[in-house]
């Protein structure tokens, strides 16, 4: 099952490339992206297409901070029901939970996890190996993403914070004006941070029966999405449960609302296993984090859901035939 990404949210990209003056035609007939789908809500294109029409766009934009102009152009409806449902929630912190837990909506192509302190809330997001990791991309969900709070919390709205893995631009200055907060480059994640004040603060219009009727329609899409498909469903269950540490095949099938023997068997039926799956995601996570230097390599153990850094780095001499320290010295 290919790794994809919704087809109205396209339009954000669209709009961004027409703002610079860009004829987007020639792009979307060189990609064979049908124009058409934007409007259909069910519509998929495969995830390296896109990464493509972003980095061909930023080339002719000439513009470092090409998907900074994300803010400018979202709307509710790119992200369908999530949208919607994101606008009548009670306060941002429910919103933001609510994007994280349906983030497939928008992209299979990066894992989105939530962090709290007693003062701040932040959603945090790691691309998958499949992903080039555009900087040009990073910065438009962070736009994008600052958007979407201030339409729901109002103009005055600020993160507390903004870390981007990709290293500090020649000109920070529109990266300044657009967030008005701390910005650190080069970090060890992505990560989109609020107070924990404004994360609480209640909204000015909640509506609990619209965000759950819209939450009841994201449910339903994501199932259609998965299409059976035990496999695809087991991989997204692992990645999102493998920094908790006490992964098994028996919380995997807990999450997925099923027996432990009946996944098993589904598995079977697919010629494959949980241990197997667990070592593909954890190799193709691996193959993310090893590359960012800046990550210690017991933060990565961590994140993989290893107990120790021991035996990460055996799994990992397994997977390539080295050490991870000696991988990154290669």
């Amino acid at each position: 099952m290919p790794i994809t990404y919704s087809a109205p949210a396209v339009k954000t990209t669209i709009k961004i490339i027409e703002y610079y003056g860009i004829d987007s035609k020639p792009l979307l007939e060189n990609l064979r992206i049908d124009s058409k789908e934007f409007n259909n809500p069910s519509a998929r294109f495969p995830y390296p297409i896109i990464e493509q029409l972003w980095e061909d766009a930023q080339t002719l934009s000439g513009d470092s901070a090409f998907g900074l102009k994300a803010d400018m152009f979202w709307h509710p409806s790119q992200l369908g029901a999530l949208g919607y449902a994101w606008l009548s929630s009670k306060s941002l912190k429910c919103s933001i939970q609510r994007f994280q837990r349906y983030s497939r909506i928008l992209t299979e192509g990066a894992i989105f996890k939530i962090r709290e302190t007693d003062n701040s809330f932040s959603l945090i997001f790691n691309y998958l190996s499949i992903s080039k990791q555009q900087p040009t991309r990073t910065d438009s969900f962070m736009a994008m993403f600052n958007a979407m709070c201030r339409a729901n919390y109002g103009s005055d709205f600020h993160p507390q914070a903004i870390h981007l893995t990709h290293p500090e631009p020649d000109d920070i200055e529109p990266f300044i004006e657009l967030f008005q907060c701390p910005i650190y480059f080069g970090t060890t994640e992505n990560c989109f941070t609020i107070s924990m004040e404004t994360a609480l603060k209640p909204l000015e219009d909640p509506h609990p029966q619209l965000a759950e009727l819209n939450d009841q329609v994201v449910t339903e899409f994501i199932s259609m999405m998965d299409n059976n498909n035990i496999v695809e469903k087991v991989k997204h269950e692992i990645t999102k449960q493998l920094s908790d540490g006490l992964i098994t095949d028996k919380t995997v099938s807990k999450a997925l609302a099923m027996h432990k023997r009946t996944l098993q068997r589904k598995l079977q039926e697919q010629h494959t296993t949980f241990k197997t799956l667990l070592n593909e995601v954890r190799q193709t996570l691996a193959n993310v984090y090893i590359d960012n230097h800046s990550m210690p390599l017991t933060e990565i153990s961590y994140l993989l859901g290893f107990s120790n850094l021991s035996s990460f780095s055996r799994a990992f001499k397994r997977w390539t035939g080295t050490s991870p320290a000696n991988y990154r010295k290669e």
